[in-house]
């Protein structure tokens, strides 16, 4: 009983050293934002700029690394949000809440020239192209893995990638086609080379704000929120 009042105590502490360094009279607010790998870059993007926007002015600290990394520096209050694809894991150690930000469905993509090797519809075409998937620790990965038993899908994967970056550039290679969140479609598109094989509707990826907080008071945080429906439901 002792011990879950003294975590109160602490907890209270770091949020009111938190609040007095985040408002210093004349001072940008500091903000350390924790990002999944497994994330892609230009959707955390998406997410982080309405947080960098503020009019008192924002200095921003950005982490990228694993999950579990990321959550012990938040238990320990070194961050004070991580975005990811996945609430905060039951497994661990951690006391965090998780807070979800929206979902977005699937697009598959390829290289016009490597489309091209199929005539099969959407999502058959799969089955004859080599495909590139997200790491397996992605949230994305297992639900796709679930879609193709779903349609009963016998694929050929030619590469996985904890890095959806790099995985887009090697579909620019002509590798093999990849899915990437469908709120990221047109970005993607604009690329040129680019096809839309087809829309995995079906499949729903979450993306959730985690923190040591019950309710969200960071200013940052809360421009981020505001704005979070114009970036996921493009």
């Amino acid at each position: 009983m002792a011990l879950r009042y003294a975590d109160d105590i602490f907890a209270l502490s770091a949020e009111l050293e938190r609040v007095l360094r985040h408002h210093p009279e004349g001072q940008p607010t500091e903000f350390r934002v924790g990002v999944s790998d497994v994330v892609p870059k230009s959707l955390a993007y998406r997410l982080l700029r309405p947080a960098i926007s503020l009019p008192q002015g924002v200095r921003i600290i950005c982490h990228e690394w694993r999950l579990d990394r990321l959550l012990a520096d938040l238990a320990i209050h070194r961050l004070d949000l991580v975005i990811s694809d996945a609430p905060v894991p039951t497994n661990l150690d951690v006391r965090a809440y998780s807070h979800r930000l929206g979902e977005s469905g699937v697009a598959w993509l390829a290289d016009r020239t490597l489309a091209q090797r199929t005539t099969s519809v959407f999502p058959d075409c799969l089955k004859h192209l080599p495909l590139l998937l997200p790491g397996q620790d992605s949230a994305i990965r297992q639900k796709v893995g679930e879609w193709f038993r779903k349609y009963r899908l016998q694929v050929n994967v030619a590469g996985e990638f904890d890095d959806t970056a790099l995985m887009a550039a090697f579909g620019q290679a002509q590798i093999g086609a990849f899915p990437v969140p469908s709120v990221l479609l047109d970005e993607y598109l604009q690329l040129g080379e680019l096809q839309l094989l087809g829309l995995a509707d079906d499949i729903r990826l979450d993306y959730f704000a985690l923190s040591v907080q019950r309710h969200l008071t960071h200013p940052c945080v809360l421009a981020m929120t505001a704005k979070v429906a114009e970036v996921l439901e493009r």
